[in-house]
């Protein structure tokens, strides 16, 4: 997924130096997105995994 995020960064920043303002902060908007989407899924499976590794031992 963060994959997808810098692959929608990159477009961002290249439509904006082309001038194409609309596509760039539509790619930005879905590069935010995904980023933080990508970002909350780590921390549950951070959570999980700290809670079970403290119900295994």
């Amino acid at each position: 997924m963060l994959k997808w995020a810098l692959i929608f960064a990159v477009i961002a920043v290249v439509a904006g130096l082309l001038g194409f303002t609309g596509i760039a902060g539509a790619a930005a908007g879905i590069a935010k997105f995904l980023f933080f989407i990508a970002i909350a899924i780590f921390v549950i499976f951070l959570v999980i995994a700290v809670f079970i590794g403290k119900a295994i031992t």
